[in-house]
């Protein structure tokens, strides 16, 4: 592959196929995206756009960031792609050889808590890819992800997770409507973890309340670094509470 220092040398997703601990993985190398703060050129436009269908691709994907440069307009709407995808994401920090003794891991992890908030549950790996420093656990923490992304959690473990969650802060009322009711919750997908909840009225619930719902479950599930998709759904006279398993 030809590669430069200059953003844009390449301008189509490669698939490369490679193995590591006897596993098979294919990483989509995407064209990089010039950090412009708007996308006006045609040729920026279409790498973009290639991103963006390589993200759908994907079962993990890994957002790289260069360590000596402020997070651009560019990635802060790849994120956003990313968060509303919900694909996991590791937050791949590059050239940390040349940060070091000017910021910290942590006062870097406080910086993309700020300019990257809709993605403060994803891991960040710092890596310098010159010297090969922690690639490999890079791609290991995103066999974490798969795993985390693909599990199924019980209705019993679920409904205990909610119970925790509601004892802790139960949602307030919309001015004009009814006291929102929670019934009970099941998980009924993976990838991504698709948690459904039976309402009263699906409508009463504030998203302050369910963003809070999805970081407790986070913290509370085997979810802690992947996105959760919540579905409200209104309970008929005809539902019944599922039985614990």
């Amino acid at each position: 592959m030809i590669v430069s220092e200059v953003a844009g040398t390449t301008r189509d997703s490669i698939d490369v196929r490679f193995e590591k601990d006897g596993r098979v993985f294919v990483a989509i190398d995407t064209a990089g995206v010039r950090k412009k703060s708007k996308l006006a050129d045609s040729i920026e436009f279409y790498a973009f756009t290639r991103a963006q269908a390589s993200i759908e691709r994907a079962d993990v994907t890994l957002l790289l960031l260069d360590s000596t440069k402020n997070t651009s307009h560019v990635e802060k709407r790849l994120a956003a792609h990313l968060v509303e995808a919900c694909k996991p994401v590791v937050i791949v920090v590059n050239k940390w050889d040349l940060a070091k003794g000017h910021t910290s891991t942590e006062e870097y992890g406080e910086y993309l808590t700020k300019t990257l908030p809709n993605l403060d549950y994803a891991p960040v790996a710092f890596v310098s890819a010159i010297d090969d420093r922690n690639v490999t656990s890079a791609v290991d923490v995103a066999s974490s992800l798969f795993k985390q992304y693909h599990h199924r959690v019980g209705t019993g473990a679920m409904n205990q997770a909610l119970a925790a969650v509601m004892a802790e802060r139960g949602p307030s009322v919309k001015r004009g409507l009814r006291l929102p009711r929670i019934y009970y919750a099941t998980q009924v997908a993976t990838n991504p973890p698709t948690i459904v909840l039976f309402v009263n009225d699906a409508g009463a619930f504030r998203q302050d309340y369910l963003r809070f719902l999805v970081n407790r479950f986070r913290s509370l599930l085997p979810f802690e670094e992947i996105p959760i998709r919540l579905v409200l759904r209104a309970r008929r006279s005809t539902d019944k509470t599922p039985p614990s398993r």
